[in-house]
């Protein structure tokens, strides 16, 4: 072997093992670390890190909205107005005719209370009852069936909002399709929030004097949702198929309540039911067993009495059967 070719080798072995020696070793530690890092981590790393802020950030603002909200909310729990009611109840009427017309019921029980009895206390307990209690009791039923009636529809309100806006229409434009297609009242409710904005008023705003005409969770949860997703931003879609699915679940809970209450309800109907039934076959078969009752003072304080211990007990047991959810 020629010398030429002997430093040919002694080349090809130094560089060899130069390489090897680098492989393992590593011209700067700090660069390979650095280096390492990178690859480690590299831009899924922070795209991490700047997801995990994002959702801390959004979470953070998420509380703060609530937090604001119950706030408002503790603040404005006040006894509605008359004319709050009448609103509330769907009606249409003044509280100034409200007034005359409860004057006209309290009068006219009143006249055929003392035609029938002839008796003052029993008058002025008619013209009482009838001109204060039951336009009153008139309201809140009226109240209790349109929200009734509200609720039935508010899930398929919220689901045909999740579509349109899935199909790329504005969050306007959906409200203003709710209005025209979903029925009373619930239709009725979203053209009223359409119209306030388009006169201006924010949806934060909207919503509420929708929550003050229509008092219900479900209202409160749908202010709640759209208030996040525009303080906090989010998927306003996915957030109001979560509020549908959880308005839907609602619905099932309320009529396994009503299922699993009805022979407690049934019960107690029948309970307040006997004793003014018993009391009237006995009048039918011998009037003149309880006409003492009806004739003599003692008798009057003594129904009077039997009237307010069953209204009591009708109460109780109202109390004991009403399950909130």
């Amino acid at each position: 072997m020629n010398i030429p070719m002997l430093l040919a080798v002694a080349v090809l072995a130094a560089l060899a093992l130069g390489g090897a020696v680098f492989a393992f070793r590593g011209a700067s530690t700090d660069r390979q670390r650095a280096r390492v890092a990178a690859i480690g981590t590299g831009k899924s790393g922070t795209r991490n890190a700047k997801s995990a802020d994002d959702i801390q950030k959004r979470r953070n603002n998420v509380q703060a909205v609530l937090k604001e909200m119950e706030k408002k909310q503790t603040q404005q729990k006040v006894r509605p107005s008359l004319r709050r009611r009448i609103e509330q109840a769907g009606l249409s009427i003044t509280a100034r005719m409200y007034w005359v017309y409860s004057g006209i019921a309290g009068l006219g029980a009143a006249a055929g209370a003392l035609l029938m009895t002839h008796w003052l206390t029993a008058t002025l307990l008619a013209g009482f009852g009838f001109g204060l209690g039951f336009p009153r009791w008139v309201l809140s039923f009226l109240k209790f069936r349109r929200q009734k009636a509200f609720t039935h529809e508010f899930a398929p309100a919220v689901e045909a909002i999740v579509r349109s806006v899935k199909t790329g229409l504005p969050v306007n434009e959906a409200l203003r399709l709710v209005g025209s297609e979903i029925p009373e009242p619930v239709g009725g409710e979203f053209r009223l929030l359409t119209d306030s904005l388009k006169l201006g008023i924010t949806m934060d705003e909207g919503i509420k004097r929708m929550y003050d005409r229509m008092p219900t969770s479900e209202v409160n949860f749908f202010g709640i949702v759209m208030a996040i997703q525009q303080k906090a931003g989010g998927n306003l879609s996915e957030a109001l198929g979560n509020l549908a699915g959880v308005l839907r679940d609602r619905k099932r809970l309320v009529n396994k309540i009503k299922a699993l209450s009805s022979e407690a309800k049934a019960g107690a109907i029948i309970i307040g039911a006997m004793p003014p039934g018993v009391m009237g076959m006995v009048y039918i078969t011998t009037p003149d067993y309880m006409k003492i009752l009806f004739t003599t003072d003692l008798g009057n304080l003594l129904l009077m009495a039997c009237a307010a211990w069953m209204a009591i007990g009708v109460m109780v047991m109202k109390k004991m059967i009403s399950i909130k959810y």
